[in-house]
């Protein structure tokens, strides 16, 4: 197969795929996500992303399907089915399927599985970000699939020629990307937001500060500013698919670029982390 859709036990190519006019997440986005990228049919840190996935939905009162490693099961399972096994993994579950309501559907939730053909970047090309006012609401730290925030600040990106939208809550505190976490690099030190809930716990910005602590780079989990960043010696920019990557234009004006040899240190032994765990 060269593209996958799951629904609730059934499987088919994504264009063939259909779901029930009632699931809830047609009037109300009701529900929960998460992704993870697969080298060589092997899904990288899946324990990490199911335990965030199950978080998120005990956060919205979701009732998952199945159990964690039933779940951890199914998605190693389809990852299979595919021709090439570099794939994006995405998966869902929404609230339930019932007439419209703002009350809750009782029971289980409907669980969803995207799988199409997907390649990790390697980090060595710098991106272009602007920086825009965080306007969304304070539930960051789960994975929701109310991502129209997220689709404007994207879409402004692209708009204005460049790869990210840097998020400032009022009164300049950096809070994340459109969709990616970011962090910056002062004096050989890495500043990245602390995981409340006002910006998502990423699972690369996770192995990021593991990776710091590793090589022995300092590493603060605090909030710091958009002056900050203005001054950062490097601005970095991570996710699930871009492991590592540095920031060269905020706004129309070059940044970053006064510390290649931190950023190059952190980089290289991240995206090697993910070659080898998916040899």
């Amino acid at each position: 197969m060269k593209t996958l859709g799951y629904y609730n036990g059934k499987y088919d190519e994504l264009e063939n795929m259909s779901i029930p006019f009632n699931d809830r997440v047609c009037f109300f986005g009701d529900g929960v996500y998460d992704a993870a990228p697969a080298r060589n049919y092997k899904i990288f840190a899946i324990d990490e992303h199911i335990d965030r996935f199950f978080n998120s939905a005990a956060l919205l009162d979701i009732i998952i399907p199945m159990t964690k490693e039933e779940l951890k099961d199914l998605l190693e399972d389809l990852v299979k089915k595919l021709d090439t096994g570099d794939q994006f993994v995405y998966w869902q579950c929404t609230r339930g399927t019932g007439i419209r309501d703002h009350k809750y559907t009782e029971g289980a939730g409907n669980l969803w599985v995207m799988l199409k053909p997907g390649s990790l970047a390697d980090g060595l090309t710098p991106i272009k970000c602007i920086s825009l006012e965080d306007h969304r609401f304070e539930y960051c730290n789960c994975k929701t699939l109310n991502l129209l925030p997220s689709v404007l600040y994207a879409e402004k990106a692209a708009k204005a020629g460049c790869d990210e939208s840097i998020l400032y809550r009022h009164g300049g505190r950096v809070t994340e990307c459109a969709h990616s976490n970011c962090h910056i690099i002062k004096d050989g030190k890495v500043y990245t937001a602390p995981t409340d809930n006002l910006i998502l716990p990423g699972i690369a910005r996770a192995h990021l500060v593991r990776m710091c602590k590793k090589l022995g780079i300092a590493v603060s989990e605090t909030p710091y500013y958009m002056d900050d960043v203005w001054n950062a010696d490097e601005i970095l920019v991570t996710s699930s698919s871009n492991v590592c990557l540095r920031v060269s234009e905020l706004d129309g004006k070059s940044v970053g670029g006064k510390d290649p040899e931190t950023f190059e240190k952190l980089r290289s032994n991240l995206y090697k982390e993910i070659l080898e765990a998916t040899e």
